[in-house]
């Protein structure tokens, strides 16, 4: 009997494919085959007329929605109904969450099979779980599908009755989301803080101290009694001590007289106090902490993380990655005890295997944590894995088996001295048996290292010793504004809030950079101009649409639709056709929303008006003249527009740029101008004749007010040309692009090979033989999957006629032959070991003679295209009657 298996991707199927008998044939649906329209070119005929039909959502009609297939999408659809006439029963295979869920029953009602048809899930692709899996097939889940459905009808009633609002009333493009907006404002919400924080300034005494030879450190805590002002101690909103607290604060002046007391007195030993103190490990990653940690300490983006853990799992790797369980099963926490045994020795291993339990009241997606596949965990090294795919692959293995290794015991030590009035307080750490520390800390990519720093060494020290002062030093402190949120901080407050699931975490967070409502800079999320307007309106007119406990009820809501407890056609007619529903407050609230008051963003201390504009945000001031606007430069952030940078702006726009000098060449004047990206130095008058002069960004940490002639001068110098490579006599040079200083070296068909310079390296000032070194360097690419930035698995040897390199690479979707900018896949079954110079040769030309022979009618390419039909669909799934229009 033969079997036609449904995966969701390429990479899934070739795994799998070697678990499965000879007779299963496996084909990907290369993800979701139906959605609703994403376009008003996708909207049915049938319905096009409709009033709800650009929603895709029948309202009068029990919510009932409009289902296509993509154009991209079609292709695979017919080919999946081809390979099912050939086969006597079908297997769907898509992942074993609700998404995964959906997709088995969209393809179940697209395909219409006539033979048997099973649902098979597993949470590993292992030869065992494969197995396992095929004899414990099922039926669709109705209420899984159900609950994804849900979801995706309420995610698009929000987004597509409140974004059109946004465009009319602040700018095109824009969008709302049910858990997006809720995000934003989160951002905006901390911006709004920094913006109201006031800086606060204290000072405090630092000692040098030496015992027996042994140096150590200790920080002036108290003074005649009264504990010393620190950060802690200060009213952010005021910049000030806050009320009620009985607390020292010392001035610059008042710590330098009192270390001059100090000086030359006896210390004290007062008081030794050590403390035990003992740690767990953390629990094994879910798909939250996973992407907190791995943007922690791999500086990976939620969106990287899932597309890297995505490719472990289909590759066997790891377990399934969408999951808001800890649980570990019997057999994950025999491997990880294992391990432990194997690599540690048995005094590293727990007393008792743990087992850790789910507080998240939802955890359902999956059964079991994110780990290493199978029942014997591969340690890094034996993976045969690189980049980006090895680091967070031995995160996970560390963390699976550091929740497995025995407690690390450690004793904190804290010793109070005294020296006259003032007392001092130094503090050490020994750790005595470090436990699962040796395979895991958090926040550090070295194990080892980081055990040694944790440790902090005092000197033997008891009570009545008068350890030697070698130095007194007054120290300055400012108060830091609240920390913007990272990646890993707002998903850590987005799962602890209830919004959304960590599942949906990435592409939320990737929409909001990719919609303009927030800048990644240095690790931080900062909310722009245009975040801050949206969130004010929705504030105003739909504060529950940015509520997160709203939110976060919304999202219980699903879960119990899931569960069967809640009625799902209820909660959304009360949702968007409620007396306080959606589609009835925009209606009432849209012509109360003034668009040239939703379209300014109103700042505290601010007398000038910032507006979103057609080509972004502007500051808007009225002066004796009239009305004076200049766009904000995009690395301006809200909380740092204050009146000086305003001042500056302005006169740039009213009274001209400023001039640092001329060029001792040329003559002309060079002006320091600020852009939309930032300050930049230009030589000459933009004229008829001149429309184009000549311009150079600043370097990253230089102002306006720091630029002098001379910098000027070579910033509009570069590229330098600094020689020719020794090698291949291709040209070097050195300039400025949007990452930073960097040299080049000019390959010719080979491309241009980049690298950045270190921070001790000067753009203008760095010789030849100093480029050399750096390019000499291997390349760190900003992606693993980048040919140019990894080595090949094999190099194949030259092109006979072009003489350019043939290499093999591993890609996303398997091993590909590469030359120039010509990629071609290694035929299904070939080995790469087995593949040829010659093989390699007959592939790209085939490859480059069906790029050259386009199909033709009527004198234009075209690609296969057929016409859509709406039918209404009545198929049912083994366990699923809903009725659904499809395409």
């Amino acid at each position: 009997m033969s079997t036609l298996v449904i995966v969701e991707s390429p990479t899934k199927a070739r795994t799998i494919r070697n678990y499965l008998p000879k007779d299963y044939r496996v084909e990907a649906s290369m993800g979701h085959v139906r959605d609703l329209p994403q376009s008003a070119s996708e909207i049915p005929a049938a319905v096009k007329g409709e009033t709800w039909a650009q929603l895709g959502v029948n309202i009068d009609a029990d919510f009932e929605p409009v289902y296509v297939v993509p154009k991209d999408k079609k292709k695979i659809v017919t080919q999946l109904k081809e390979a099912l006439k050939d086969v006597d029963e079908l297997i769907l295979a898509t992942d074993e969450d609700r998404e995964g869920e959906s997709i088995s029953w969209h393809l179940y009602q697209l395909l219409k099979p006539k033979v048997p048809t099973k649902r098979m899930v597993f949470h590993e692709i292992t030869q065992e779980a494969i197995k396992k899996a095929l004899k414990n097939c099922r039926t669709i889940d109705e209420k899984l599908v159900r609950a994804q459905e849900t979801r995706r009808i309420l995610d698009r009633l929000v987004g597509y009755t409140l974004s059109p609002l946004l465009w009319k009333k602040i700018a095109w493009g824009l969008s709302a989301g049910r858990v997006q907006s809720v995000a934003v404002r989160l951002l905006v919400t901390k911006e709004r803080q920094r913006r109201a924080f006031h800086e606060g300034t204290y000072w405090d005494l630092k000692a040098s101290l030496v015992q027996e030879k042994t140096p150590f450190s200790a920080q002036l805590v108290n003074l005649g009694g009264t504990k010393i002002a620190t950060g802690s101690d200060f009213d952010p909103a005021t910049g000030k001590i806050t009320a009620g607290r009985n607390v020292v604060l010392l001035t610059e002046q008042q710590a330098v007289a009192l270390k001059e007391r100090l000086t030359g007195k006896t210390w004290n030993v007062a008081d030794i106090e050590e403390r035990p103190v003992t740690r767990k490990p953390a629990p094994p990653f879910t798909t939250s902490t996973l992407q907190q940690e791995s943007n922690r300490k791999l500086r990976l983006s939620a969106r990287d993380t899932m597309r890297i853990a995505q490719k472990l799992y289909e590759q066997g790797y790891i377990t399934y990655m969408r999951t808001d369980s800890v649980h570990l099963s019997e057999q994950a926490i025999a491997a990880a005890r294992n391990c432990v045994e194997q690599l540690y020795g048995k005094p590293y291993l727990s007393p008792q295997p743990r087992q850790y339990t789910t507080k998240s009241k939802g955890a359902q997606e999956a059964h079991e944590a994110i780990r290493p596949a199978g029942s014997s965990f591969r340690t890094p090294q034996e993976t045969g894995l690189g980049g980006r795919e090895l680091a967070l692959y031995d995160l996970i293995w560390k963390r699976t088996v550091a929740s497995q290794m025995a407690d690390s015991r450690q004793t904190q030590i804290t010793v109070q001295l005294q020296v006259e009035d003032a007392g001092f307080r130094s503090s050490g750490k020994r750790i005595d048996f470090p436990g699962f520390l040796r395979a895991y800390v958090e926040g550090s990519d070295d194990p080892e290292a980081a055990l040694e720093d944790q440790e902090v060494i005092l000197p033997p020290l008891k009570v009545g010793d008068h350890p030697k002062c070698n130095d007194l030093e007054a120290v300055g402190h400012e108060t830091q504004p609240p920390a913007r949120y990272t990646e890993a901080t707002l998903v850590k407050t987005l799962e602890s809030e209830g919004i959304g699931r960590p599942s949906t975490y990435a592409s939320i967070i990737g929409t909001i950079i990719d919609k303009g409502y927030a800048q990644l800079v240095s690790n931080a999320l900062i909310p722009t101009f245009t975040a801050f307007a949206v969130t004010d309106l929705l504030e105003k007119y739909f504060p529950d649409i940015v509520d997160p406990s709203f939110t976060s009820k919304m999202e219980q809501t699903l879960d119990d639709i899931a569960d069967g407890e809640v009625e799902w056609l209820p909660y959304l007619r009360n949702f968007y056709l409620g007396e306080k529903g959606l589609e009835t407050l925009v209606k009432e609230q849209e012509s109360q929303i003034d668009a040239t008051l939703a379209r300014t963003v109103a700042l505290e201390n601010l007398d000038a008006k910032v507006r979103i504009g057609k080509y972004g945000p502007y500051i808007e001031v009225e002066n004796g003249d009239g009305v004076v606007t200049a766009s904000i430069p995009k690395d301006l952030t809200p909380a740092d527009l204050d009146p000086k940078q305003v001042e500056v702006i302005l006169r740039q726009k009213t009274s001209g740029p400023d001039q640092v000098g001329r060029h001792p060449e040329t003559g002309e004047p060079i002006y320091v101008k600020i852009g939309t990206y930032g300050p930049y130095v230009q030589l000459g008058d933009k004229t008829d004749e001149n429309p184009k002069p000549k311009q150079a960004s600043l370097p990253k940490g230089v102002t306006p007010e720091n630029v002098t002639l001379d910098l000027a001068v070579g910033l509009l110098a570069l590229p330098r040309t600094l020689g020719v490579h020794p090698v291949t006599s291709g040209k070097i040079q050195a300039s400025l692009g949007r990452f930073g200083p960097y040299v080049v070296h000019d390959q010719g068909k080979e491309g241009k090979d980049y690298r950045s310079l270190k921070a001790v390296d000067n753009v203008l000032t760095i010789s030849l033989e100093r480029a050399l070194e750096l390019l000499s360097e291997p390349k760190k690419g900003r992606t693993s999957t980048n040919s140019k930035s990894k080595a090949a698995l094999r190099e194949l040897g030259t092109h006979p006629e072009e003489g350019s390199p043939i290499n093999i690479y591993d890609g996303p979707y398997g091993p590909y032959i590469k030359h120039g900018k010509t990629n071609v896949s290694i035929p299904e079954g070939q080995k790469v070991e087995d593949v040829t110079l010659s093989t390699a040769l007959t592939l790209l030309e085939a490859k480059a003679s069906t790029a050259k022979s386009p199909r033709k009618t009527n004198g234009k390419s075209t690609t296969s295209k057929s016409k859509s039909s709406t039918t209404k669909s009545s198929t049912k799934s083994p366990t699923t009657s809903t009725k659904k229009k499809d395409t």
